[in-house]
């Protein structure tokens, strides 16, 4: 009977989503409806939804996994470099992305790279639209890896069953409703997901008899409540972190905001520019506290294990899941709302997958397609390519999520360096640099790319230093090439420069 409260609890949570999908369809009057929703978001729609889409499976199954199997080191320094990127996100990029974006008649992130540089040539127009297919699809891989663990920990299903399942659902209600049922649908997503948070901490405090339990046995284990190190749970004991260069490099997580394509849409699509102050106050407070309940989550799951009220994780990323099948054994109303916790992971899920499918499936549709190519097509038949070209890459990220020991975060980790490294530099200086060049932007936007490739599989191997996360020398090599390339090359037309300063 529990089990029962439990499913009808996620499929009423589907069967939601796949509605306000259909909902939204007559809202896609022509593919700028389909790809940026008008230009007509809330400011609490696009806070929440940024935020949302931010967050993926990472927030409630990768970051109580690494606090779970290690301490809180390494994810606290992690979690501050993404609040600190997010404030600086919303404070330096959005508002003048949105202004920027109007003017020039910018869609996509890849449309605003070309008319931003005035680029004839096409050719940022493809390398963005590239690296945005390249990353974005692990990405999506992720998030349905992490809904076939799901399903598969909680109802023994078959791992490809249960991940092709969600995965339908996802395209269903996107590839229904666009860019404006995304959103909303990533509104209500953050609810679920905060509502996760709350009852998973309630009921393992309660469990283990209080936050004053948690703290004791944490600080007992050598290092695994400490900023500077953690704890090894092979010896027992307490291994250094590896001292500033480390702290920096994880802090670094942050610099990747500046080149998230699925966020920097959000920043395109508010309706009242003047009303960024207010998402941002927002959206930083929600990921400042939703990251630090997420972490203690992780710390409260270790002590529930050594209290024996759940069983030894082989899996660290399920601690939310485990703590989930453990509240609904306790009764129906609490089945019930183990259902809801268990969709706040599909919600954190869906949320990322919804808006990445629709950044992909626009680089390739609009972008390469449509505009590169030249394919001249009716209004009717180019939101048909779109959601052809949302479903062809939905199907490579399946193809990619069979494995299902794959790791959320790992396959985050990369994506996320991947965008920040490449377009982060280049969006900054687009923005606040009227110097820089197309010539700058190209090198840039391939030298920051390329070098996480390189870092991540022929430096980063060596160990030592050279062990830092892979976005930090990416992001300094993309901003180096795109300052010196510019500054080597023809400068800006005077009407690239009179529309920067109008700016």
């Amino acid at each position: 009977m529990n089990t029962v409260c439990i499913v009808i609890a996620i499929l009423v949570y589907l069967a939601a989503l796949l509605i306000m999908g259909v909902s939204f369809a007559k809202e896609n009057n022509t593919v700028d409806d389909y790809y940026l929703g008008g230009r007509k978001l809330g400011p609490f729609v696009t806070a929440m939804s940024a935020e949302a889409s931010d967050m993926s499976s990472w927030l409630l199954m990768g970051l109580p996994g690494i606090a779970y199997a290690a301490g809180i080191c390494d994810v606290f320094w992690t979690a501050l470099g993404l609040g600190i990127g997010t404030y600086l996100n919303w404070l330096l990029v959005a508002k003048r992305l949105r202004k920027y974006s109007e003017k020039n008649n910018s869609v996509t992130v890849p449309d605003f790279f070309e008319h931003r540089f005035r680029d004839k040539s096409h050719a940022l127009m493809v390398i963005s639209s590239v690296i945005i297919v390249v990353f974005f699809i692990p990405y999506v891989g992720s998030g349905f890896a992490a809904c076939g663990k799901l399903f598969s920990s909680l109802f023994g299903l078959d791992y490809t069953v249960a991940m092709l399942a969600s995965a339908a659902v996802i395209v269903g209600y996107t590839a229904t409703g666009g860019f404006l049922a995304a959103s909303t649908t990533d509104f209500v997503q953050s609810i679920i997901m905060t509502i996760a948070l709350v009852a998973v901490v309630g009921f393992g405090l309660h469990t283990v008899g209080g936050i004053e339990t948690v703290s004791i046995y944490s600080m007992s284990l050598d290092g695994y409540i400490d900023l500077l190190g953690f704890h090894d749970f092979a010896t027992g004991s307490r291994v250094s972190y590896g001292g500033i260069i480390t702290i920096i490099s994880t802090m670094a997580w942050g610099l990747g905001y500046f080149g998230m394509p699925h966020i920097l849409l959000r920043f395109m699509a508010i309706e009242d520019p003047e009303k960024i102050k207010l998402s941002r106050r927002v959206s930083t407070i929600w990921v400042f506290i939703a990251m630090g309940v997420a972490i203690f989550i992780g710390v409260m799951t270790r002590t529930m294990v050594h209290a024996g009220v759940i069983g030894e994780l082989a899996d660290s990323e399920r601690a939310i899941i485990s703590i989930a099948q453990t509240l609904s054994e306790t009764g129906i109303p609490q089945a019930l709302l183990a259902g809801v916790i268990l969709a706040g992971i599909l919600a954190c899920t869906m949320s990322t997958c919804d808006s990445q499918m629709l950044a992909a499936s626009s680089s390739v549709s609009e972008n390469i397609i449509h505009e590169t190519l030249g394919v001249q097509l009716s209004e009717h038949m180019q939101m048909v390519l779109a959601r052809v070209v949302l479903i062809v890459i939905s199907a490579i990220g399946i193809f990619i999520a069979r494995d299902p020991n794959s790791s959320v975060f790992m396959i985050v980790s990369f994506a996320w360096a991947g965008f920040g490294a490449a377009f982060g530099p280049v969006m900054l200086l687009a923005l606040f640099w009227k110097r820089a060049n197309r010539f700058g932007a190209i090198a840039g936007m391939l030298g920051g790319g390329a070098m996480v490739f390189l870092w991540k599989f022929v430096i980063k191997p060596m160990g030592g230093i050279f062990g830092i996360y892979e976005l930090l020398p990416g992001f300094i090599v993309g901003l180096v090439l795109c300052v010196v390339v510019s500054l080597l090359t023809e400068a800006p037309s005077k009407e690239i420069v009179e529309e920067f300063e109008s700016i």
